[in-house]
């Protein structure tokens, strides 16, 4: 076996992981919820799940455009039949160790979903809570937009410039971007290769946070061969 640096030379004051698609899997109860609302609202169900990762509730549902329709109830409606909907609910492969291992001061989970909702998938999926949780409420402007990025590692007391954001979706993966962060792509999730120029890993089990003398993290990818 052997090790390699995912960002040879780099340490990291802070780590902040996305929540579903990254650290636990809930896109067959989502997909569910989600496939009710959109037959209720006729829309092509193929077409539009395809639209819904990574992107908070409210901003999935304005931008189908649909008459008379009133975003904040209609997301009212699929939050409450997300948290009745959890089976299916898993961990990421390694990620209950992998956040484990790692200093409670220095990482947070950010998520485009509701506190209640993430609180509930978190406990369901058997994973440590954070001592910081940016949820939806605490950032308006959703992914792509960097908010949640910037203002978790500014919650930590630290720059986004200088932690890793843990991602799966492409709108998560361009917020960490814009936010200025080092990013990570996990595909766990993924059906089809993705073209990024970050590192990609299927799920934590080969990773291993590095506590350096002066508290700040690296990163290691282990290969086995």
């Amino acid at each position: 076996m052997t090790e390699h640096d995912l960002f040879p030379g780099k340490a990291f004051d802070a780590f902040l992981f996305d929540m579903d698609g990254t650290i636990l899997t809930s896109i067959i109860a989502a997909e569910r919820v989600w496939t009710l609302w959109a037959q209720k609202h006729g829309l092509d169900v193929g077409k539009f799940l395809a639209t819904i990762h990574g992107v908070q509730t409210i901003e999935t549902i304005r931008r189908q455009n649909l008459p008379g329709v009133d975003p904040v109830e209609e997301a009212r409606w699929v939050t409450s039949r997300e948290m009745e909907d959890t089976q299916g609910i898993d961990p990421i492969p390694g990620a209950i160790a992998f956040l484990n291992s790692l200093p409670a001061d220095r990482w947070a989970i950010v998520t485009s979903a509701s506190r209640d909702l993430a609180l509930r998938r978190i406990r369901t999926a058997g994973l440590p809570l954070p001592g910081l949780l940016i949820t939806a409420e605490d950032a308006p402007n959703g992914k792509p937009a960097p908010d949640c990025f910037l203002l978790g590692a500014q919650r930590l007391g630290f720059e986004a410039k200088n932690c890793v954001v843990f991602e799966d979706a492409p709108a998560g993966i361009r917020a960490g971007e814009a936010a200025g962060a080092s990013v990570v792509v996990i595909t766990t999730t993924h059906t089809h290769a993705v073209d990024v120029p970050h590192p990609t890993v299927p799920g934590y089990e080969a990773l291993e946070a590095r506590r350096m003398a002066d508290g700040r993290l690296s990163l290691l990818g282990r290969d086995t061969a």
